[in-house]
C-alpha cells in the first residue's frame, strides 16, 4: 500500500521561490562546491575506516538459520567478507508489531548480489527465537539468509539494531567495523532521494524554509501506515511494506501478546 496524490495544491506552504535558469544554475552550481567537499570529506572517513584495527571472534559460535544451528563462519558463504543487519526483535508480537526501523532497512537490501560480485556476503541477525523469526521472514517475503542468536554474545549478539563488517582469514574472523542510529542510513536509499526533493523526509528535526512543515512529524512518521496508505502509528498500521504482503490485513493490536507498545 502507497499513498496516493489527490488533486495537487497549487498553493504548496513553504514551496521554493520560482526563478528562471539561468538564476537556478548558479545557485545550484554554488551548492555544488559544498557537495563535492561532503562527498571527498566522506572519501576521507571511508578510507580511515579501512585503516580500523580489528577484533578477533570465535567463529565457531552457533547460530540458527533455516537449515538449523550453524557456526557463524558459515555466513560468510565461502567470502572473505561479511556485512550483517542486526534486527531488534519483540518476542510474541505479530509480524506487524516488529521494529518498523528494522523492517525498513532490511527491506532495502532485499538482493546482495553486487555484495556479492565484490567478494562480500550479507546476512541479517535477530535476537528472536528462530520459530518466530522464520514465519516473519516467510510473512516479509525477505530473500536474504536470516539467523537467530538467540543467547549467542556480543558482538555476535547483543544489542541490535547494529549493521557490522567482518573479515575471515581461513577459520579466523574478526570484527571490523560496525555503526548504529542514523549510521545506518546508507542502506536506505528512499532516505538519500527524499534528502533531494524540495520537502525532504517532512519530519521536524530537519531545517525546513519557514512554513514548510506541519507540526508533529516525528522522524520516521510515514514508516507506518494504515489499510488506506494513511502514514499512522496507530493500532491498525504496521511497517508500509507488510501492506504489500499477501493477504495483508487491517490489524487490531501491534502489541506483544495483544498489548499496545
Amino acid at each position: 500500500m502507497t499513498t496516493t496524490p489527490g488533486n495537487a495544491s497549487s498553493k504548496l506552504p513553504g514551496r521554493p521561490p520560482v526563478v528562471d535558469l539561468a538564476t537556478w544554475q548558479a545557485a545550484r552550481e554554488e551548492l555544488l562546491v559544498r557537495e563535492k567537499a561532503h562527498t571527498h570529506e566522506g572519501d576521507a572517513i571511508a578510507a580511515a575506516r579501512r585503516r580500523l584495527p580489528m577484533v578477533e571472534i570465535d567463529g565457531t559460535v552457533e547460530v540458527t538459520g533455516a537449515d538449523g544451528p550453524v557456526p557463524f563462519l558459515d555466513l560468510f558463504q565461502g567470502r572473505d567478507e561479511l556485512v550483517v543487519y542486526q534486527h531488534m526483535w519483540y518476542d510474541g508480537a505479530p509480524h506487524q508489531g516488529q521494529c518498523e526501523g528494522c523492517t525498513t532497512t532490511a527491506w532495502h537490501l532485499k538482493d546482495a548480489v553486487y555484495l556479492n560480485a565484490r567478494g562480500v556476503s550479507f546476512a541479517v541477525l535477530t535476537s528472536g527465537p528462530w520459530d518466530e523469526v522464520a514465519s516473519f521472514v516467510e510473512f516479509m517475503g525477505y530473500t536474504q539468509p536470516w539467523y537467530s542468536v538467540r543467547g549467542v554474545e556480543a558482538p555476535v549478539g547483543g544489542d541490535m539494531g547494529y549493521l557490522a563488517s567482518f573479515l575471515r582469514d581461513g577459520d579466523r574472523v574478526f570484527l571490523t567495523y560496525s555503526t548504529t542510529g542514523r549510521g545506518n542510513e546508507p542502506v536506505n536509499g528512499s532516505l538519500s532521494l527524499l534528502d533531494m526533493t524540495p520537502y525532504g523526509r517532512g519530519e521536524a528535526w530537519e531545517d525546513h524554509p519557514e512554513g514548510q512543515l506541519s507540526e508533529g512529524r516525528e522522524a520516521c512518521w510515514y514508516w507506518r501506515s494504515d489499510a488506506d496508505g494513511v502514514a499512522t502509528w496507530g493500532p491498525t498500521s504496521r511497517p508500509v511494506p507488510q501492506w504489500t504482503r499477501p493477504g495483508a490485513t487491517p490489524v487490531e493490536t501491534l502489541g506483544r501478546h495483544g498489548h499496545h507498545h
